[in-house]
């Protein structure tokens, strides 16, 4: 083995300082996973345009184009989870919002692409709302029998959730009341003009198009937690949903001081098992950093914790998500 002089030690010494250097210039350009800095262009499905998908979207993009300034976030509206997941499947969307519940539905189906779907995070509860105007003598869904419900799109995950709830209620979808098929873009201003007699909505609390209809028109939200058992009784389907209280502070001008007995299911942050690892690994790593900058203006937002966040039932993590949780807990 050679014996090195002591300036020959010097400049080996230096040399190796400078490839350390070196790399760690390199690993810095480096995400987790192997793959170069994100850059380009990714879409995220959200929902309608007053719902809280939409808006929690909006200022998710503002937060990544600090976070990842190559990344350009393009969101596209949709009619809500079940449209969303069509989105990923069909590659429309890399990412998206959905209720666990819708998840589960999708894959059971074995819809395209179905098998591919992975989460990055849970992110917050959406809660179901039942809107009649206040004079309204609807007490329970079992009294919507023969009148106009809004039950959300088709394709939105609200009117999955309310065509369990009338089952639960002992009525049906199709003969029981007249259904209108309208999104929250619409249900409150049909409500307000005598188009509706009451509308079925699940989302974020509190909605901003919920809170605005209050503020111009006399409203009440009607207690969904006498159906629990029933809905229950439903079988696997139906094991997303907990019990809830919608808080008497989410609309003060509708509740009076009085918690609201309801139901409540989660929201996951989804992608494919085609997206980037980096790319996911720094989207999970904004949502989870971002949490108390969006939840000043989505409340719904604040509920969003790293150590709820892995707990993605139905969905495996994507590496890329994994990858942060486990650099996180280092």
């Amino acid at each position: 083995m050679a014996i090195l002089s002591r300036p020959g030690r010097r400049r080996a010494l230096t040399a190796a300082s400078a490839a350390l250097a070196l790399l760690g210039l390199v690993l810095w350009c480096v995400q987790p996973g192997g793959s170069a800095t994100p850059r380009g262009q990714v879409t995220l499905a959200t929902g309608v345009p007053t719902g809280v998908y939409a808006r929690y979207g909006e200022l998710l993009k503002d937060d990544l184009a600090r976070d990842l300034p190559e990344v350009d976030l393009r969101l596209e509206r949709s009619e809500g989870s079940i449209d969303n997941l069509r989105q990923l499947a069909t590659g429309r969307a890399g990412f998206t919002i959905a209720t666990a519940d819708a998840v589960a539905t999708y894959r059971d189906r074995q819809e395209p692409g179905a098998d591919r779907l992975r989460a990055c995070a849970r992110l917050y509860d959406d809660y179901m709302q039942l809107v009649v105007p206040r004079g309204a003598a609807v007490r329970s869904a079992r009294d919507l029998r023969g009148l106009r419900v809004g039950v959300g799109a088709d394709g939105s995950g609200v009117q999955l959730i309310t065509r369990r709830l009338l089952e639960a209620a002992g009525l049906d979808f199709g003969t029981d009341i007249v259904p209108v098929r309208v999104g929250i873009d619409r249900m409150p201003g049909m409500l307000e003009h005598g188009e509706l007699d009451a509308f079925f909505w699940s989302g974020g609390l509190p909605t901003v198009a919920v809170q605005r209809l209050a503020q111009r028109y006399p409203v009440r939200l009607v207690q969904l937690g006498d159906l629990i058992p029933a809905l229950h009784r439903q079988g696997e389907r139906t094991r997303y949903y907990r019990a809830a209280v919608m808080p008497a502070d989410a609309y003060p001008r509708v509740q009076n001081g009085q918690a609201v007995k309801t139901i409540a299911v989660a929201n996951l942050l989804v992608t494919t098992d085609r997206e980037d690892a980096a790319l996911t690994f720094g989207i999970t790593r904004t949502v989870i950093n971002s949490r108390d900058a969006i939840g000043h203006e989505v409340h719904a937002a604040q509920n969003v914790d790293l150590r709820t966040a892995v707990f993605t039932d139905p969905l495996p993590l994507h590496t890329g998500a994994r990858d942060y949780y486990v650099s996180v807990k280092q």
